[in-house]
């Protein structure tokens, strides 16, 4: 696909949805929706300002920390769970259990036991966005084919080259597909974290602004997160086309053929 299409397709749909919001708001609207030139004014006026540093590094720093810790304890625990079956007989039950608290439910009881601050919202978007990496390296592990893990053993590759070389390699398409659920996953809870008994954040001032009835403000702090959300995609894509290159490549000649 050429670059034009590409970028046609990227901003196609953004701008029919841009030019369809300006029509409907021609003439007198809802408090409660601003008018675009109005949200891109007050985008500008809220967010080229002090806040970048107050409230949008902080959330943005929380949310890498956490989105890296629950990647890096995702995929070593579920490597460990899913090579070793007494392991994972032993920890399912715990392991579904846990799976079904919803992780907002736990910042009541965490900001008791840590405290109101940074650590709290981090352990926040863990306890959430850890699952599906988990789980899908698990399953991924599981899934590593029987023929190549016997041929492995058969030519004495074992322990942590067999991890390097067979495993992860063979686990690493549903990896990837757990950390494309961990990143909107994440995004959500650094919100909801941010949204209890915070002084600073992307959370915190969407809700002061709600409760100011600073309306266009509000819509701009969403905004950002929707943004937030584009480049976590856009900095996924990179990373998996990367890290799946021989397997992409792979499907297309099995197509091809």
């Amino acid at each position: 696909m050429s670059l034009v299409k590409r970028v046609a397709y990227f901003i196609g749909l953004p701008v029919l949805l841009i030019a369809l919001w300006w029509l409907l708001t021609l003439g007198p609207t809802n408090f409660f929706v601003p008018k675009p030139l109005k949200l891109a004014e007050t985008f500008w006026t809220v967010w080229a300002s002090d806040r970048i540093r107050t409230d949008f590094l902080p959330s943005i720093i929380r949310l890498f920390i956490g989105l890296a810790a629950s990647i890096v304890l995702g995929v070593v625990l579920g490597v460990l769970i899913g090579t070793y079956r007494w392991l994972r007989s032993l920890t399912e039950p715990i392991l579904e259990f846990f799976r079904a608290i919803p992780p907002p439910v736990l910042v009541p009881l965490l900001m008791l036991l840590i405290g109101i601050n940074d650590q709290m919202k981090i352990v926040v978007i863990i306890a959430g966005a850890i699952w599906p990496v988990l789980l899908n390296t698990v399953e991924g592990v599981r899934a590593v084919d029987q023929v190549l893990s016997d041929t492995s053993a058969t030519y004495g590759i074992t322990g942590f080259a067999r991890l390097r070389y067979l495993v992860l390699p063979g686990a690493s398409p549903q990896i990837m597909a757990g950390v494309r659920q961990c990143l909107s996953i994440g995004l959500i809870l650094m919100v909801i974290s941010e949204m209890f008994g915070s002084s600073s954040g992307l959370g915190f001032t969407i809700v002061l602004f709600q409760r100011g009835f600073a309306i266009p403000e509000m819509w701009s702090g969403i905004a950002v997160l929707g943004l937030i959300g584009i480049g976590l995609s856009f900095v996924f894509r990179g990373v998996e086309g990367r890290a799946l290159g021989w397997y992409h490549g792979l499907r297309e000649m099995q197509r091809d053929s």
